[in-house]
């Protein structure tokens, strides 16, 4: 059996994924500096963060956060510094040749983390999870087989698009070259206007 209206489900996620997010932001910028195969270990600390995420929500906070919307703000400002962060970091790198041994500075968990951390603290996934997420499950009959259901279409589709925009970016990685710090200095001016919008526009 199928949560309530899951294909309402697959809308909703299917317009988050395909609209350019912080997430999709970095992977962008981490796939024309390190290639598509890195990013990889990007996107699935992204998916690891909402897999935990959607854990916390269902099975231990319940209506916490629904109850305790202040709560939500400690992972707004840890986001906000973290993009503040990455931002930096971003725009002091540079475009290199993704067969370049000097390619393998950052480690696999470095970009794991960088992924996890970056979902693990959007304002728009806490919004997500505790809000619309549990709306589409009828906890009156078999909800632990709905959850799996759920969010397992979520995490496969997330991976899926995150892996696209990694390959799309990765091919404009020629015109990258020919203009190196055009794109980090877009992706990190791009993450520090995200930050400013959710310091004013995200309250709880």
């Amino acid at each position: 059996m199928l949560p309530l209206d899951y294909f309402l489900f697959l809308q909703i996620i299917l317009f988050l994924f395909i609209t350019p997010g912080t997430p999709r932001i970095v992977i962008i910028s981490y796939s024309m500096n390190y290639g598509v195969q890195k990013c990889i270990w990007t996107a699935l600390g992204d998916i690891s963060a909402n897999f935990a995420q959607g854990i916390l929500v269902i099975f231990v906070l319940g209506s916490f956060f629904s109850e305790n919307p202040n709560f939500l703000n400690i992972f707004k400002w840890i986001g906000i510094i973290y993009l503040i962060y990455l931002a930096y970091d971003i725009y002091k790198s540079r475009p290199k040749d993704i067969n370049s041994i000097n390619n393998d500075k950052k480690s696999f968990f470095s970009f794991f983390k960088d992924g996890f951390l970056v979902a693990g603290t959007s304002p728009k996934a806490w919004a997500f999870f505790p809000l619309i997420f549990p709306q589409f499950i009828d906890f009156n009959s078999n909800y632990i087989a709905q959850f799996f259901i759920l969010i397992t279409t979520y995490m496969v589709l997330d991976f899926l698009s995150l892996v696209c925009y990694a390959i799309l970016a990765n091919k404009l990685i020629i015109w990258i070259k020919a203009n190196p710090k055009v794109i980090n200095t877009i992706s990190a001016c791009v993450l520090l206007i995200i930050a400013i919008i959710i310091t004013v526009t995200q309250h709880y």
